[in-house]
This record gives C-alpha cells, structure tokens and sequence, in this order.
C-alpha cells in the first residue's frame, strides 16, 4: 500500500479522505483534531456507537438529523429522555433506528452525568502518545490500542454502551488524542487546505 494520495485540488490526503466529497470535507476539517467539552465528545461517543456495523459516510449523510433527534446531543437533555422519546426515536427515518444503540445513547448520556471529572476529563486521560510514529501507509494503522482497550473498559466499567476498544480507537482518532493521518497527508500536525 502506498502513503498518502493526490486529492483533485493536489493536496496529499489519507486515501480514504479522497474517495467521496463528504469524507474530503470530513477529513480537511475535523478528523484528527481536537475536540473538547462533555457535550462535543458525548456527540462523537454516540456517532461512533451509530456507525458500529456501518459505513462512516452513512453517518456522516445523517449527522444534522441525529443532531436534531438527540437535542444538539446535550447530555442533560438526552439523559432525560423517557419511553416517548424512543418510540420517537424509532419512527425518526433520518437516523440509524436501532433499538439497542438507541437505549445506549440515553444510557451513556445519564453515565455521563455520573463522571465526577466530566467525560472530557475521562476521555482526554486516555490520549496517546504525540510521540508516536506518524503510520506511512493505511497498513500501518492500528484497529486498536492498548490506550483504546484501556479506555472501552473503563467507559464500561461506568455503565457505557457500545464502547469496544475498537469504537473507542475510532472515537481517539476522530477526536485527536491521536493522530493518525498518514505522514505525508497534508493534515497530520492540524494541516489545513487553503481556502
């Protein structure tokens, strides 16, 4: 497998970041980067529970209406949520209707609410090394972690759903407690495309 590949407008990209124009816009401006604050994480902890057994790309097509259903993803709110908003929720055709991944959300979301620190805290303390080898080909990009297994058990261990180590590495990556674009795509380090 080769590194990273020429983009339309000539940027290197990790291949996948080519391949469709929502992962284009995904991959130039918000995979890999930091993301802070319980709610923004709560989000991403719930899309990549959503996308268990899914393409990213179907996710991604949906974001805005799982934004809508689960109220900006607002742990407060989405904690609240009672039978009514499920059976809701199962009847929204602009999401992923999935019965378990559903209850999960509201689950992790009164989970959240638990952490003393906040779910930020927890998650960021689980960050891996920024001195790690940038991969140089897709081969060289880990499934999982030892970070990742380390953090699915303890998000586990405080009553979360659908945090496998290998959700859990995805959720790292997307959120920036790695970095895992290819050495020579033009993101890795918070790159970013001329406007």
């Amino acid at each position: 497998m080769t590194g990273a590949v020429a983009g339309a407008d000539g940027l290197l990209r990790c291949t996948w970041g080519n391949s469709a124009e929502d992962y284009r816009i995904y991959h130039d401006t918000e995979w890999g980067r930091p993301v802070r604050g319980d709610d923004a994480l709560f989000e991403r902890v719930c899309l990549e529970a959503f996308q268990s057994g899914l393409s990213w790309i179907t996710i991604l097509r949906r974001r805005e209406n799982f934004r809508a259903a689960f109220d900006g993803f607002v742990i407060e709110k989405v904690a609240a949520f009672t039978d009514a908003d499920r059976e809701r929720l199962l009847q929204d055709a602009g999401i992923i209707r999935n019965r378990a991944k559903i209850d999960a959300a509201v689950a992790n979301a009164r989970a959240a609410l638990e952490l003393p620190a906040g779910l930020d805290a927890l998650i960021w303390s689980y960050a891996g090394d920024p001195a790690r080898p940038a991969p140089r080909t897709p081969a060289d990009v880990p499934a999982t972690t030892a970070e990742s297994a380390a953090l699915a058990k303890e998000l586990k261990r405080r009553g979360f759903r659908f945090v496998g180590p290998t959700t859990a590495y995805a959720l790292m990556q997307a959120c920036g407690l790695v970095d895992d674009h290819l050495a020579d795509c033009f993101a890795r380090g918070g790159g970013t495309a001329a406007a």
